[in-house]
């Protein structure tokens, strides 16, 4: 065991609320390699086509979202509540929220453009 590690204890809501839009906010817990996303996003809510280096996992906990994978957007798939989808680096993909939804999203290595507020896509920018 490294001597130096720090062991960190969170609770999600004593974690700022980060409002991107009137649609969408978040709560982020980050560590050295990994990042954990509450997302709460409302029901109509699209998150415009992106792609990224991270490693993503997408765990509903309530609610239910239609992803579009891929540059051409034909891989369809609906994921609700207590359902995980698994989305490798850099494929390209597109969400809807079909009610409204909290989901639990994982990110290795964490999401620089989320840490440093270069997330346009997300903020309507």
């Amino acid at each position: 065991m490294n001597p130096k590690a720090r062991v960190s204890f969170f609770r999600w809501d004593d974690l700022p609320l980060e409002q991107l839009s009137s649609l969408i906010d978040r709560r982020l817990i980050t560590g050295d390699r990994v990042m954990l996303a509450h997302v709460h996003l409302k029901k109509g809510c699209v998150v415009p086509r992106h792609a990224h280096e991270n490693e993503q996992f997408t765990y509903v906990l309530e609610g239910a979202l239609r992803f579009w994978i891929g540059e051409d957007e034909v891989d369809e798939r609906l994921v609700r509540s207590g359902e995980v989808l698994h989305i490798p680096s850099n494929v390209p993909h597109k969400a809807e929220a079909l009610e409204d939804t909290l989901d639990l999203d994982v990110f290795s290595p964490p999401r620089r453009d989320w840490l440093d507020g270069t997330d346009a896509y997300l903020r309507g920018k």
